[in-house]
């Protein structure tokens, strides 16, 4: 193995039940198709699948009129909580492979349950072109997939899916790139809250290098672990249009490997969400091995060592 090789964790949540549409549950498989760990083993990690999580309507929650499906949300992000905390604690890399982004009230959980067992603290970069900062006071739809990150700070406590007394992570260590979509009571949440957004004019005007070292220094000055969650939308239709959110104008393909290259050479990352992938909107499993091929960024894979592909 390469110096920088890691031992990972791929664990399969099949939530589609925090979006507004079917299909988010079929994402784990699809990744699994294009071969996310064989692209991982061949770049020299260790790579254990554990499978999808299975299971049941967590029936002590109650049905929420505001908060759509919550027994089945409730119930994956108890079990991602859990799960992805307890891989992190082995001293693996939980690489979670979604599922619709409800997911991350699990998975950012439990690396906030982690960061605080080490006594450091947790930063998240969520690559996406929505902010996700509702609660069911806030949510036009109710769908629970835009409110994970008011969930994970400690803003959107509409039932006690989590202990309330579990570490939160700080809205100013949240960090927002490529947002594009965001609805009126949320821009005014995260600018009370202060969430940092970078939009698609901050993208345009500053540069997408200088953006991510920005981010960078702040998570090395504080010693802190870094959580990544790449929304497929994150990307421009264009290039990933296997998504059920799709919004005009997103990240380049350039742009999205440039993320993902820097966040490899930092060695901040210490987990990876890939969500919102729906198999049955793609074209020919295209956004799917495009999430794979981002994920090879991240894990080592430079642009000179890309096959090429035939036209």
């Amino acid at each position: 193995m390469n110096a920088q090789s890691r031992s990972v964790t791929l664990i399969g949540a099949p939530l589609e039940e925090g979006s507004g549409r079917r299909g988010a549950a079929m994402g784990p498989a699809a990744l699994r198709i294009a071969g996310v760990d064989q692209t991982l083993i061949e770049l020299g990690h260790d790579v254990a699948d554990i499978g999808d999580l299975r299971i049941v309507p967590a029936m002590d929650l109650p049905n929420h009129p505001k908060a759509h499906n919550l027994r089945i949300v409730g119930a994956f992000t108890r079990a991602l909580e859990s799960s992805v905390h307890d891989v992190a604690a082995s001293g693996r890399f939980p690489l979670i492979l979604g599922g619709d982004h409800s997911l991350s009230m699990g998975s950012v959980s439990g690396m906030a349950r982690y960061a605080a067992g080490k006594g450091r603290p947790l930063f998240v970069l969520w690559l996406d072109a929505h902010a996700d900062f509702n609660s069911p006071a806030t949510s036009p739809s109710g769908n629970i997939h835009g409110m994970p990150v008011a969930f994970f700070c400690g803003e959107a406590e509409f039932a006690e899916i989590l202990p309330k007394d579990r570490p939160f992570v700080d809205p100013k260590n949240v960090f927002q790139v490529g947002i594009r979509s965001v609805d009126a009571r949320e821009r005014e949440e995260i600018h009370e809250h202060g969430v940092n957004v970078f939009d698609m004019r901050a993208i345009d005007e500053q540069g997408i290098g200088a953006i991510m070292r920005e981010i960078l220094d702040a998570v090395a000055r504080a010693n802190g672990l870094l959580h990544v969650s790449l929304d497929l939308d994150f990307l421009d239709p264009e290039i990933a249009p296997g998504v059920g959110t799709t919004v005009p104008g997103g990240a380049t393909f350039r742009e999205a490997h440039l993320v993902m290259e820097m966040l490899s050479d930092s060695g901040l990352v210490s987990s990876l969400d890939l969500v919102e992938l729906n198999p049955f909107l793609d074209d020919r499993g295209k956004s799917a091995r495009v999430l794979v091929e981002l994920t090879a960024s991240l894990f080592g894979r430079r642009i000179f060592d890309r096959p090429t592909r035939a036209a």
